[in-house]
């Protein structure tokens, strides 16, 4: 509700003044006379006879970041409060938050500025608090927000577009709205000229606002928010864009690391790979030990030569960019956010890749970065490192047409290739207008392929629905493979959390995997098998495997195409068990996390009396056809959580080097006991591979054996058989 003697809170109400200040501000030169004109706005807008007042948050909204909810009129009041109206698939909000972040560092909560994050969903699935916790994490949002799922301040404020910004004054009092991106300069003017305002009228407090950091709360993992996965097709290698660690992860496909680059924290450097920082990288593509980056919130294409070990940027100026049509050199050349990035040839007489094709998600369009000079379709000759607008208007709409640059995309998030007749073209999903799409190499023609509606402007037909072209609906999807063996189009339906596939020449789109709920599942089926916004996938092993970066999982999944299975891809060093971030001596000794899907056995007790050796014998078998994988040690690992006595000066680990030889595992029961019952853990790795090494698998085991301690001198006993029945 509003505060006592409060009028109108429409957004409306301020328009008027606004208005005129912004013309003023438009004939204004100096800095001087900039904030002169803002102040005496606010002291017309301060002078009203009533307060233009926002509403109250609605009791009973979930909040993240807070110790606790957050009143407007209690917790607030004496602050200048910034309402950032956003949704977290927006790419216009996504532009937005450095300029919040570089506000936070200049004022903080005791100069007397509080930013508050009002999410509101254009999704059914960005509802669901988990998946807005998500975004928090991905995203770096250190300030308040609140999960406004009915869109209930939304509309009292009849707010229209994502996003928008308020500055409140210390009564909870409208002063100003951004709506849009790009407004940082107005946004500091106005921000500063508030905080003075009321400053020199002893309204602002300088007490503090509980904040309690989600990120805080959560264990590390391996992997952070991957965004995208593509395999080397030369080297039986995958690339992972390790987006939450901000670094490029190139591993061989039984999960060792080859090269970790960049991370943990976001930066912009060039250099050799230890010196050298992303932020949120996306897109990945290999070719020739040169993989090419979409380095997203950097607003650049980065080249990582493997040979060299050094990273370089190839377009993109370090800053977001608002040119929609290029044409300069890559690193002269202003780009925005680009998001997905795939590798082509210009021409059939080409024999190597010489264009790198870019979603370009910040300007809505399809760009093309000439690796060598060449052509684009109705073209004439390009100079080699040319960096311009292949297809889009840069309006954001759902238009295909024949001419490309009348076409029209909505955050492009993801791209293939299929240069092949009789398709010869590229694959897009346009995640805002929740389509597949096609782009062709000859002629530029944008075609629909799935989902969406007709007219253009309609960014709101998504849902989930199996069907034929236009009948079918997916929401927000994010990446896209071609599988040029079965001519099948595999597609990560995010906001479904679904894997769908696509057939180019019937337009039929159908569920492959998933069950539509975001969790972490591994079924014995594809339908059993959950994901959680799937970000990215790539086909491999001669269209065998499936390798599916399960974004909010923080996982690479595999998904056997011909087994119709689901696995977990583990993500290890050579000398240590599964990594968690950067590497170091401490963690390589540590317990690894074993799978949720890991089967848990609990062995019959057993009487043991101190100074007893008790040996318990593996004996696990492999699927048929499958062999331990080399440079990535199976092992085993000892735990007593609760009685950590019972492991003092025992062999806690070690390796399982043969399955046709299995080691014995001893423990002698300590002289000293200090409990008279205790259980052990005996935790088992298993990294195996087919025989020809083309998939590779980790399965984790969990045996507890529950121990009697008794001062009864115990027999010789036979070792306990650890062995899991298939």
């Amino acid at each position: 509700m509003a505060a006592p003697g409060a009028r109108s809170c429409s957004l409306s109400g301020l328009l008027p003044a606004q208005t005129s200040l912004e013309y003023a501000l438009l004939d204004a030169v100096t800095q001087e006379e900039k904030d002169r004109l803002v102040y005496q706005y606010l002291q017309k807008v301060d002078g009203w006879q009533q307060d233009l007042s926002v509403p109250e948050f609605p009791e009973g909204l979930e909040w993240l970041n807070t110790e606790e909810s957050i009143s407007v009129y209690k917790d607030l009041c004496g602050k200048v409060v910034i309402l950032d109206f956003f949704t977290y698939c927006c790419i216009n909000c996504i532009h937005v938050l450095p300029d919040l972040h570089a506000l936070e560092h200049t004022y903080s909560d005791k100069d007397g500025l509080l930013i508050v994050g009002v999410h509101s969903a254009k999704f059914p699935n960005e509802k669901v608090v988990d998946n807005i916790k998500s975004a928090v994490l991905r995203y770096n949002i250190t300030h308040p927000v609140v999960n406004d799922a009915d869109a209930s301040l939304w509309q009292e404020l009849e707010v229209s577009c994502w996003p928008t910004l308020i500055i409140l004054g210390p009564r909870g009092n409208m002063l100003f709205s951004l709506i849009g991106e790009g407004h940082k300069d107005k946004l500091f003017l106005y921000t500063s000229i508030a905080l003075k305002y009321y400053k020199d009228r002893g309204q602002i407090r300088d007490n503090k606002i509980g904040i309690k950091l989600y990120k805080d709360s959560l264990p590390p993992s391996p992997l952070l928010f991957p965004g995208k996965v593509t395999v080397d097709h030369v080297s039986n290698r995958l690339v992972i864009a390790d987006t939450g660690h901000h670094r490029i992860l190139v591993v061989w496909k039984n999960g060792q690391i080859q090269y970790s680059i960049g991370g943990p924290n976001p930066g912009r450097k060039d250099g050799v790979f230890s010196e050298s920082t992303f932020n949120s990288p996306q897109g990945v593509a290999i070719m020739n030990n040169i993989i090419y980056v979409a380095d997203t919130e950097n607003h650049l294409i980065r080249k990582i030569d493997l040979e060299a070990e050094m990273v370089s940027t190839v377009a993109g100026i370090g800053i977001q960019g608002t040119d929609k049509e290029g044409g300069a050199q890559g690193e002269e050349q202003p780009i925005s956010s680009p998001w997905d990035v795939v590798s082509g040839k210009s021409g059939p007489e080409i024999q190597t890749d010489d264009i790198l094709w870019i979603a370009m998600a910040g300007t809505h369009q399809i760009w093309a970065l000439l690796l060598d000079s060449g052509r684009l379709p109705k073209k004439n000759e390009l100079k080699k490192g040319t960096c311009l607008r292949f297809a889009g208007s840069g309006n954001e709409e759902n238009r295909n047409n024949a001419y490309p640059h009348k076409a029209g995309f909505a955050q492009p998030s993801g791209l293939s290739l299929a240069s092949e007749d009789p398709w010869n073209c590229l694959f897009i999903v346009d995640s805002e207008s929740s389509t597949v799409r096609t782009v062709s190499l000859k002629d530029g023609a944008v075609k629909h392929l799935a989902g969406g509606e007709r007219d253009p402007m309609n960014l709101f037909a998504f849902g989930d629905v199996d069907g034929v072209g236009i009948n079918a609906k997916l929401q927000h999807p994010l990446g896209v493979t071609w599988d040029k063996k079965r001519n099948l189009l595999y597609v990560a339906d995010s906001y479904n959390h679904k894997i769908k596939v696509v057939d180019p020449k019937t337009k039929n789109c159908t569920t492959l995997a998933g069950t539509g709920d975001a969790s972490n599942v591994l079924g014995s089926s594809f339908t059993e098998s959950t994901f959680n916004e799937p970000g990215g996938l790539c086909i491999g092993e001669n269209s065998q495997l499936l390798y599916v970066a399960d974004t909010n999982n923080h996982q690479i999944k595999v998904m056997d195409l011909e087994t119709k299975t689901v696995s977990v891809l583990p993500v290890f060093r050579a000398d240590s068990a599964v990594v968690d971030g950067p590497f170091s001596v401490e963690k390589q000794k540590t317990l690894p996390k074993l799978p949720k899907s890991a089967p848990s056995i609990r062995l019959s007790p057993v009487a043991a009396s101190p100074g007893q050796t008790l040996e318990f014998k593996l004996k696990l078998d492999l699927p048929s056809g499958t062999k331990l994988t080399e440079g990535a040690p199976s092992c085993w690992f000892l735990s007593a959580e609760g009685n950590e006595w019972l492991l003092r000066g025992q062999i806690p680990s070690g390796e399982i080097e043969s399955i046709s030889n299995q080691p014995t595992i001893s423990l002698q029961i300590p002289g000293d006991c200090l409990s008279l019952e205790a259980i052990l853990s005996i935790s088992v790795f298993l990294y195996y591979c087919s025989a020809d090494s083309s998939a590779c698998m980790m399965k984790g085991i969990l045996f507890t054996q529950p121990l009697q301690i008794t001062d009864t001198q115990q027999g010789c006993t036979a070792p306990v058989e650890l062995n899991l029945t298939r």
